[in-house]
């Protein structure tokens, strides 16, 4: 540091330092007359002898070094060749700028598409039509279990395409609440106001009445647009003692009865409309079948799927399942266990129960599409545990028998509480459902199943 300091000094006499950076036997350098050879950048420049920066010096000379400073000649051609680049780089970007153009300014049919509908654009006012609520939504045959605690209950289901939704309904100080469990109940989520209310509202924006269409409120259009005969189907679950709710969820179906959007029974025939009552849970099954308790038949039953085993018409038994075959078209175990058998004797008003069995018949022939509609069990307690990857040949008899007797008998087959994870294991049980006739799917992952392409066999889990 102190030999630096030392040679940062000036002299007294304001001179600098006595090495100059730069001797005059330097200066032909720059002198035009030498033989350098001259770039095209060179060309037309007058040179110029390079001027010393005096405080450079002293710096260079502090620290031993000789700098050399560019010559002008240098740095106007540098400066050319800056200019140059600065002009390719311009031209670049303005050529990425243009492909972008292209690509979100889109033109011909593109540019129509993208702005039909807009103001001062092709297709102004021409993109809504009145019932437009479910466009371009397919019906799939999905059921949203426990739809309620969906982020917005009901419109999720209807947009995925569900056909089936489900509500928990509790009965207190005569209203009705919607929730799973007690500690899930609030003031505000009544059936009312998550379902009856919002269906009418669907409904009657499904079925204007316009100019064209003057007794369209008399029409009994669906929910979705693009198949307006496809009825909607709500599940009602009991979750208080059915005889004593039953009435009130009787009054609470008003809104949607006097507009005629019930099915229901009239004498044998089935009255088709938008929308399908079913009572599941605490259900009371001889309230159902009843004129005086049910005196507009628009309620249904949801029969116990258990009951409707059914073997092959040829033979008592399944035949034997050879080892090592594959469960789809093979023979099936003989060590299968009897299918369960009915239980014949239940009080009539019985509730908490389970699903199907309060106020239940002796003989399941009494269930029939003039008093039910599904026919559901619980997947996990009937058909058991998927064990090592895939549905046993017993389990798969088992699945048959439920839906060839339910089918006999026009109701629709329902398996509630499916496994659910891993997800290969759950993707695979629906498919096997699927391709073996249930009816309806029950999901809780609406997205997972209606994105699933039950055309394309995806194998035994997990491959």
């Amino acid at each position: 540091m102190a030999n630096r300091g030392s040679n940062d000094e000036d002299k007294g006499d304001g001179s600098q330092s006595s090495e100059p950076l730069l001797n005059d036997d330097h200066h032909h350098l720059d002198s035009p007359d030498d033989n350098r050879p001259q770039s095209s950048c060179a060309k037309g420049i007058r040179w110029t002898h390079p001027q010393r920066d005096p405080s450079l010096e002293r710096k260079a000379s502090g620290y031993g070094a000789l700098a050399l400073q560019r010559p002008r000649w240098m740095m106007n051609c540098n400066d050319d060749y800056d200019k140059e680049n600065g002009m390719r780089g311009i031209i670049q970007l303005l050529s990425i700028v243009g492909g972008l153009l292209i690509v979100f300014m889109p033109d011909g049919v593109h540019r129509i598409i993208e702005e039909w509908g807009q103001i001062g654009h092709s297709g102004q006012g021409l993109s809504t039509w009145p019932t437009d609520f479910s466009r371009g939504i397919l019906p799939i045959p999905l059921h949203s279990h426990n739809d309620y605690w969906r982020r917005v209950p009901l419109y999720s289901a209807i947009e995925v395409g569900c056909i089936s939704v489900e509500a928990d309904v509790w009965l207190f100080d005569e209203q009705l609440y919607v929730g799973h469990s007690l500690a899930s109940l609030t003031p505000n989520r009544t059936l009312a106001s998550l379902y009856i209310d919002p269906l009418v509202r669907i409904l009657e924006n499904q079925n204007p009445a316009t100019r064209f269409h003057p007794d369209g409120h008399n029409s009994h259009h669906g929910v979705f647009d693009t198949n307006p005969e496809q009825p909607l189907t709500l599940l009602i679950d009991f979750k208080t003692a059915g005889t004593a709710l039953f009435p009130y969820v009787v009054s609470a179906l008003e809104p949607l009865r006097s507009r005629g959007y019930l099915s229901h029974r009239n004498g044998s025939a089935i009255v088709s409309r938008p929308i399908i009552v079913v009572g599941t849970g605490n259900t009371p099954f001889n309230l159902v079948d009843s004129v005086d308790s049910n005196p507009h038949k628009d309620i249904f039953f949801d029969a116990p799927l258990e009951e409707m085993w059914e073997g092959l018409p040829e033979e008592e038994h399944p035949p034997a399942q050879k080892p090592g075959s594959s469960v789809y078209g093979a023979d099936l175990d003989a060590s299968m266990p009897e299918p369960p058998a009915a239980e014949r004797e239940r009080r009539t008003t019985s509730d908490g129960i389970g699903q199907g069995k309060s106020g239940a018949p002796e003989n399941p022939e009494a269930y029939t599409t003039s008093n039910s509609f599904y026919a559901s069990v619980s997947f996990t307690r009937v058909v058991g545990h998927v064990l090592h990857g895939k549905v046993s040949g017993s389990q798969l008899a088992l699945i048959r028998g439920h839906i060839r007797g339910a089918h006999r008998r026009g109701l629709k087959v329902r398996y509630w509480e499916l496994p659910f994870w891993p997800i290969g294991l759950r993707n695979y049980v629906w498919e096997v459902l699927v391709r073996e006739g249930v009816d309806i799917l029950n999901v809780d992952d609406l997205n997972a199943a209606a994105k699933r392409d039950w055309t394309i066999p995806s194998g035994w889990w997990p491959s």
